[in-house]
């Protein structure tokens, strides 16, 4: 993870700082003496940005090659495809076109991701483009806002969680599946590929189990399988009746059911096993899976005459066993998160299909 601070009321140390933060750009008018303000976090591939800018601004920049996700707090931008004010939501500009306008008085959230993670999370074969930079409705605005908010304050402000790779691409990944639901794209579908043969979900498989603890995306499924993302997801729907996340989710929970069973009684926590299996552990768990369990590890694993034990299951159960019980639910919800951003892309294919 990697933050940044800049602050300036100089009109020509701003200039410079947003060439090189952003892309070539000129500041054309602005005030003398007046501030600028901006926070950056920063993981992997994706840049989230906090932006106060005190006076009017006029600039001219060069194409930014992301794309760019402005969340306006107050104030406004103005853009060619019109002025946005508090409350809205917008993608600035193709990210391969250049663009030039106002930003008034602003104080905004911007986020820049690849847009080759449209095409990875929707499994299009062809490069996937924003027909507008506006949301189609409220509640999908909403939901991009959601998105924009989780991985900000719940995954970037956290260096434990930042550094995970795994938890990085999913929220980064289900950022994109976001704004593939919200905005008009290119986004076409074609017919059922004939490549979902047993051969590739075998190749597939053995991928995921081989590297469990990477950031896989279904796009790094279907290179291990030499197929397309549609025909690796479609395999796995045909042979195994999952997604090829959710298959995944299950490999990677058992993993972490294994370290539980071989963790050190009152050392190791739920949000330790969940964070290294891709989930921030804090965001998607309850408080207090944060201590350590009071019922050690191997005990939830086995019955008191060590015997596999039978958890959820039983008609009764003692304090100690009730805790364990939720404990290991909070368990199995945090590491589902990581699956979220991939079968989300799902809907967002179904949604653009319907609207075509």
């Amino acid at each position: 993870m990697r933050s940044l601070v800049f602050d300036s009321t100089d009109l020509g140390r701003t200039e410079e700082f947003l060439s090189s933060s952003y892309a070539p750009l000129r500041i054309c008018s602005g005030a003398e003496g007046s501030g600028f303000h901006l926070t950056r976090l920063s993981a992997g591939s994706v840049d989230a940005d906090l932006l106060d800018i005190d006076f009017a601004l006029r600039y001219d920049v060069q194409p930014l090659h992301r794309i760019c996700l402005c969340d306006i707090e107050s104030g406004s931008i103005e853009t060619r495809s019109g002025t946005f004010g508090a409350g809205s939501l917008l993608s600035i500009s193709p990210p391969d076109q250049g663009h030039s306008g106002w930003i008034r008085r602003a104080r905004y959230r911007a986020v820049l991701v690849s847009p080759d993670l449209l095409s990875e999370v929707s499994g299009s074969e062809r490069p996937v483009r924003l027909l507008d930079g506006r949301p189609l409705d409220s509640r999908r605005t909403d939901h991009v806002r959601s998105a924009i908010a989780q991985l900000r304050e719940h995954v970037l402000v956290i260096p434990e969680v930042a550094g995970n790779p795994l938890v990085v691409g999913a929220a980064t990944r289900y950022l994109a599946a976001s704004v593939l639901n919200a905005f008009p794209t290119t986004l076409a579908t074609g017919s059922a590929p004939r490549d979902a043969h047993p051969r590739a979900l075998r190749r597939a498989i053995s991928f995921i189990e081989s590297h469990t603890d990477r950031d896989i995306g279904a796009a790094d499924l279907a290179r291990a399988a030499y197929v397309s993302v549609r025909s690796v997801r479609l395999a796995f729907r045909r042979h195994l009746g999952t997604t090829p996340l959710a298959y995944l989710r299950r490999v990677r929970l058992g993993l972490a059911r294994e370290d539980l069973c071989a963790a050190c009684p009152g050392q190791t926590t739920v949000t330790q096993v969940a964070g290294r299996w891709g989930s921030p552990g804090r965001a998607c768990s309850p408080p207090t899976t944060g201590q350590p369990t009071t019922r050690p590890p191997h005990r939830r694993c086995t019955g008191g005459d060590g015997s596999a034990g039978r958890l959820g299951r039983g008609a009764t159960r003692d304090a100690a066993g009730e805790q364990a019980a939720a404990e290991e639910g909070a368990l199995q919800r945090a590491i589902a998160v990581h699956a979220t951003a991939a079968e989300a892309g799902h809907l967002a294919g179904g949604v653009h299909a319907r609207q075509r």
